[in-house]
């Protein structure tokens, strides 16, 4: 379980966090909170200083409901954070969170050193040519629907099943296009039911039969705070709990809000 970045081989053996950079006024918990340079580097050193070994960044909200935006907007939010943060720390590792072929394109030469496309190459055609081409680490995510949709009546016979289904068929034409270093994402919340979502957790062990690195996204979801009746910004120890069960379930990368909790997590787990 080793990905290439930037020439660089990440042995995945040992799970490594991943921490959240949204530099959109829209997403679901930290939405508009960093609005300028000062904020962007200190949150990235932040979350470094934690323990963070990848930065995601983000310049389209993918929660349900949200706002389409263009892609000329996304590049304008996107390009100068990425730019930002490769002169400020030359040893990052920016994670770029778009589905758009483009903007991952651009980013990548702009210095980031991995895609995050929470469609699994389905919102855009030229997206696995693009990952074939620039040859840089590729996160596979699942979505049901759109961002704007996802959350209307999400429905599935056998959601595990047909999730594995997707991702099978997905490998596949990365592999023929010789993609080797794909993560996968089942996509907590991206087209699923509460009930759903547990699911995929419950039996998240069965996603090491695709052979790759599976990355967890649940961090203050509204799969945790809908289920407790709170919110949040009142779901860090519910993350906690959810982002340990992953982690015994065989998760590889968590993406986190809060890196210093995900880090310490992981630190338990590995004395088991």
């Amino acid at each position: 379980m080793t990905i290439n970045c930037k020439g660089t081989l990440l042995d995945l053996t040992t799970p490594k966090v991943m921490g959240i950079l949204n530099v959109t006024p829209d997403s679901f918990f930290d939405g508009g909170k960093y609005k300028n340079e000062h904020d962007f580097l200190a949150q990235t050193e932040k979350m470094l200083n934690e323990g963070a070994t990848f930065i995601d960044v983000g310049a389209y909200s993918s929660r349900s409901g949200a706002k389409h935006i263009s892609e000329e907007e996304e590049l304008q939010r996107m390009l100068p954070v990425v730019e930002l943060l490769a002169k400020n720390f030359p040893e990052i590792l920016i994670s770029i969170d778009s589905f758009r072929s483009r903007v991952v394109e651009e980013s990548i030469n702009a210095g980031a050193a991995i895609i995050n496309d929470i469609s699994g190459g389905k919102m855009d055609a030229n997206m696995f040519e693009t990952v074939a081409k620039l040859q840089v680490p590729y996160i596979m995510m699942h979505m049901q629907g759109t961002p704007q949709n996802m959350q209307q009546n999400p429905q599935y016979e056998n959601v595990v099943t047909e999730v594995i289904s997707f991702f099978a068929e997905q490998l596949f034409k990365l592999r023929q296009l010789k993609v080797n270093d794909v993560i996968i994402d089942v996509g907590f919340g991206f087209g699923k039911t509460v009930d759903q979502n547990y699911e995929l957790l419950k039996n998240l062990s069965l996603f090491k039969s695709l052979d790759a690195p599976i990355l967890t996204g649940v961090s203050r979801k509204s799969m945790l705070y809908k289920l407790l009746g709170t919110s949040a910004q009142e779901a860090l120890n519910a993350t906690t709990v959810a982002n340990t069960i992953a982690l015994l379930n065989g998760t590889h990368i968590l993406r986190v809000h809060d890196v210093k909790e995900a880090v310490e997590a992981v630190t338990i787990v590995n004395q088991l």
